[in-house]
């Protein structure tokens, strides 16, 4: 059967989008690769209502949701390949299944690029970190560390203390001047200019000297760039942001190939589940709209 709407990653910013196009009892197939970006999480925070609740539980709640709708249609697995055009859509799965779909919508995701410092990959979501407001509450101002991947690094130093007594490490990465040193120190950041050798137990930074540095967590900033090629694939123009690149798109989420959106983590920054859900409520109502007008 040939489907409304193909919605390519059933994550948070995806099922929230299906939730508007079901209930207007319009046929949706997800594509699911189950590689969400919190997987290493054990809790979600500053989501309301959701406050602390397993991300994986907050997934799973909402795909039961959704199974309610009668024209949903679900696939766990993964997109390979899209082509096409607005109306006329195919998306090849792995394996060579196809599905046929009048629009697509991308909701795949971002992958990170973590700096190179090792014992850093291990403990992302766990005990480092990117978003203040999704994790720092829980670290109890205790001594919190930054380490450096450029200058967004100086103002995410510079906003941690809300959290913290914070302790910027520039890992011979950030060079800075005296205006930005005046600047730290007003915020009462500490400055550590060796470089790090590793990341051991918990939080904690072994540096070039030998010295131990013991933190209730780890700042960093993450590259990103969307988790699968085949938005790129299907023509879908690229976009750089702080924080990496993204799927350009307008403010309908439409993206640069007609009937093609993208919304969520791929498509939009800052990043959280609260902002990719109401992302994808966004994008569900104009990917229906463009279905209807």
């Amino acid at each position: 059967m040939a489907f409304d709407v193909i919605i390519i990653g059933g994550s948070y910013s995806g099922m929230a989008a299906a939730l508007q196009l079901l209930r207007a009892r319009r046929q949706v197939l997800i594509v699911e690769a189950e590689q969400r970006r919190n997987r290493f999480s054990s809790h979600s925070q500053g989501f309301l209502t959701q406050d602390g609740v397993d991300p994986g539980e907050i997934a799973r709640r909402a795909r039961e949701q959704l199974s309610r709708y009668e024209t949903l249609n679900w696939i766990d697995g993964t997109a390979e390949r899209a082509e096409g055009m607005r109306g006329s859509f195919k998306v090849t799965l792995a394996g060579g299944h196809e599905a046929e779909g009048s629009r697509l919508l991308f909701a795949t995701g971002v992958s990170d690029t973590l700096p190179q410092v090792e014992g850093l990959v291990e403990r992302w979501g766990r005990s480092v970190f990117q978003c203040p407001y999704c994790d720092g509450y829980e670290l109890m101002q205790g001594n919190l560390g930054v380490i450096a991947t450029g200058p967004d690094s100086l103002h995410q130093a510079q906003f941690l203390p809300e959290w913290g007594k914070v302790t910027l490490m520039t890992n011979g990465i950030l060079e800075l001047s005296s205006d930005e040193r005046s600047a730290l120190a007003k915020r009462g950041v500490e400055i550590e200019e060796r470089s790090i050798r590793r990341v051991e137990g918990e939080a904690d930074v072994r540096l070039s000297d030998g010295r131990l540095r013991t933190f209730a967590g780890l700042f960093t900033t993450s590259r990103c760039r969307p988790a699968t090629p085949v938005a790129e694939q299907l023509g879908c123009e690229l976009e750089e942001t702080p924080f990496g690149s993204q799927i350009k798109t307008d403010l309908q989420k439409e993206t640069t190939v007609a009937g093609a959106f993208a919304c969520g983590d791929v498509a939009r920054v800052p990043h959280s589940v609260s902002l990719a859900v109401g992302d994808g409520a966004w994008a569900g109502t104009h990917v229906h709209r463009s279905l209807v007008i």
